[in-house]
């Protein structure tokens, strides 16, 4: 006599927006691949330069034998690369303070006073960022020769925060947009003046929005090579942009100088994003989170 026949087992449901196994495996598949894939120039940008001068042409792949800083040295002691990089930190770093000074005031003014043209200074911010960068070179460099600002740092600083403080102004009133006006009301009712409110009050609050701008304001000045190459001709006052050309000619690339000084170029921006990236990724999403 057999005994009880137990039920069969009915297929286990699947919750919603769980993953099956061969989904889970796709996606990793592919995150995996993506991954290398960014990871691949960075990764053969380093190891080309710690190889000697001409070791790319070789046929063969030898990652890391005859690896030396060799480049390295050349690149900081027979280029004038120390000097590219003094003024690159030194206009890179006027254009972030500045910049993030003019776009958060101007940001402030725009999201909390209505005034004589204020949709006027609105469509002005807009407009400005419809121009082509090339074609604004012209009359720029008429301006800073005309001012005597040709082959000056302030004078490059200023060409590139038209390019910065537009935008980094619109994406600082959308970011104050989102903190409430009573706390300005708060603050004016302690005794405050309206600037007071400003900076004691609403610019701590905000500092994500800060550090996008501080970050974007940076990036436009320190990979520039339009500008430089134009108004910053002489030797000495050369940034990085303008002085890397002189490693590859007509007929010739000295790619063991190029790549050792992308590497070092690279160090500079990393430490400003590690700097910042607490408040990047919060102040990338505050206007989906704050009411």
């Amino acid at each position: 006599m057999s005994g009880p026949v137990s039920p069969p087992k009915s297929p286990r449901v699947r919750r919603r927006g769980e993953r099956g196994p061969l989904a889970s495996i796709g996606l990793h598949t592919g995150l995996l691949l993506a991954v290398a894939v960014s990871l691949f120039p960075v990764v053969w940008l380093v190891l080309t330069s710690l190889k000697p001068r001409d070791s790319w042409l070789s046929a063969e792949l030898r990652l890391f034998d005859d690896s030396s800083l060799d480049n390295y040295v050349r690149v900081l002691t027979a280029t004038e690369f120390p000097r590219w990089l003094l003024n690159s930190v030194l206009t890179a770093g006027l254009t972030m303070v500045l910049g993030v000074f003019l776009a958060a005031t101007t940001g402030y003014a725009v999201s909390r006073f209505r005034f004589p043209g204020h949709r006027s200074v609105m469509w002005l911010l807009l407009v400005t960022q419809m121009f082509p960068v090339a074609i604004l070179i012209v009359p720029l460099y008429n301006l800073m020769a005309g001012l005597g600002l040709l082959n000056q740092i302030p004078g490059l600083v200023i060409a590139y925060m038209t390019i910065a403080v537009p935008f980094s102004a619109w994406m600082m009133k959308s970011y104050f947009d989102t903190v409430p006006i009573e706390i300005d009301q708060a603050g004016m009712v302690d005794g405050l003046t309206p600037f007071g409110v400003f900076w004691r009050v609403v610019l701590p609050l905000a500092r994500p929005g800060i550090a996008v701008t501080a970050f974007y304001c940076f990036m436009t000045a320190w990979g520039e090579v339009g500008y430089a190459t134009v108004f910053m001709s002489q030797e000495d006052r050369r940034t990085l942009g303008v002085g890397l050309q002189q490693f590859v000619g007509q007929h010739w690339s000295d790619w063991g100088l190029m790549t050792a000084s992308a590497v070092l170029i690279a160090l500079p921006a990393g430490a400003v994003f590690l700097l910042v990236q607490r408040h990047l990724i919060t102040g990338l999403t505050a206007g989906a989170t704050k009411a």
